[in-house]
């Protein structure tokens, strides 16, 4: 699928620039953030499918970003990104509207599966 437009929060820079590159590559189209605060500025100026959010997160973290996207853009699907498998944060993010959640450092093909699932059905409940 290709087209999906993405939305990268990640403070870890090296991180999300590499992984950014290889989902350009698999056609997706994608921007980045450094954090909480800034990915809500540009939510403001831009449309995106899905948001890949990190939860662990100087300043803004995860579960308050989230919050906060459901809150201001509720159509937007969002996949939590972590590297620690806390049960409790995963189950807390989902309840508040996650659309599901991959574990650091995400395999790229699960991860392109997982955003356009999301995409999916993100635009079949704008329908």
């Amino acid at each position: 699928m290709t087209g999906v437009r993405v939305l990268l929060i990640d403070d870890e820079v090296p991180y999300t620039d590499a992984l950014a590159k290889r989902l350009g590559r698999r056609g997706l189209s994608v921007m980045t953030a450094g954090g909480g605060a800034q990915a809500l500025e540009i939510m403001a100026a831009n449309v995106f499918d899905v948001v890949l959010l990190d939860i662990k997160m100087a300043g803004m973290d995860g579960i308050k970003t989230l919050s906060a996207i459901k809150r201001r853009h509720p159509e937007v699907e969002v996949v939590m990104l972590t590297a620690h498998a806390n049960t409790d944060i995963v189950i807390s993010s989902l309840a508040m509207g996650a659309f599901d959640y991959v574990l650091k450092p995400a395999d790229v093909e699960e991860l392109v599966r997982k955003i356009e699932d999301a995409a999916m059905t993100k635009r079949s409940d704008s329908k």
